[in-house]
């Protein structure tokens, strides 16, 4: 399979979403909110889905969006200001209609994976504890991935990914070109000691070809066949288009 790397793209305009549907993307989200023993909270990282969302809906792609539980989706409190939200990403958040789909989204264990051409895990530290071990999200990422689908994550939602196995029953990431999250971006997070483990040692020890950019928190994604990874949500742009460019290489479903 050909792998590719992807650097940084440009936001999209935010713009009215097509009336032609190119095909349905899965998006999910954390509904995790609270730190071991810290009073701030956590949730989703708002940019890693806003800058995905606008991107494949201005192609003209419907996205449903599901959570391991349904319902609400919190949003981490970091994520919302200066500078880690852009214009596009506040525009999102004042944004009624589209703030009212974080409120209710699907839950995975009601999802027919066969609707979707691909699934994207977006991140934000919650997504640590709700992501792994959930037999309903493995079961339709598998899913739509054995039937010739793109699984795509960024930044802690590559914990999504850990656990997902081939039909052979191998770990999805062995012998695969990831990124996501790295240790050392970890620590300087200053909640490492929060975390119950380490993405980039979890995909190591999976056996992912595991890499990241040269200076922390820059942006950096890759594309490994049909597995499509993002490092930090400043990566989030050029996994969109890293994704779409996959997209429009494999057949419609």
């Amino acid at each position: 399979m050909p792998i590719t790397q992807t650097a940084a793209a440009d936001a999209a305009p935010l713009v009215q979403e097509p009336s032609a549907c190119a095909g349905k993307i899965l998006m999910v989200m954390t509904n995790h909110d609270r730190y071991p023993s810290r009073t701030e909270r956590t949730g989703l990282w708002l940019a890693e889905l806003t800058h995905v969302y606008d991107a494949l809906t201005e192609a003209g792609y419907a996205i449903d969006f599901a959570s391991p539980n349904g319902g609400a989706v919190p949003l981490d409190p970091r994520s919302l200001g200066w500078p880690h939200a852009d214009a596009a990403a506040k525009a999102r958040l004042n944004d009624p209609a589209f703030m009212a789909l974080l409120q209710s989204t699907r839950a995975v264990a009601d999802i027919d994976p066969g609707a979707y051409r691909a699934i994207f895990y977006t991140g934000g530290h919650g997504t640590i504890w709700d992501f792994r071990d959930n037999a309903d999200l493995n079961r339709v990422a598998e899913s739509i991935y054995r039937s010739g689908g793109i699984v795509s994550a960024v930044c802690h939602g590559l914990a999504g990914l850990l656990d997902l196995q081939t039909e052979e029953g191998r770990p999805l990431l062995e012998g695969r070109r990831v990124t996501g999250f790295s240790n050392f971006e970890e620590a300087l997070s200053g909640v490492k000691d929060q975390v119950p483990y380490q993405l980039q040692s979890e995909m190591e020890a999976r056996g992912g070809r595991y890499e990241k950019a040269v200076m922390p928190f820059g942006s950096f994604a890759l594309t490994d066949g049909r597995l499509i990874t993002g490092q930090n949500p400043r990566s989030s742009k050029a996994l969109a288009q890293a994704l779409l460019a996959a997209l429009r290489n494999e057949p419609a479903r």
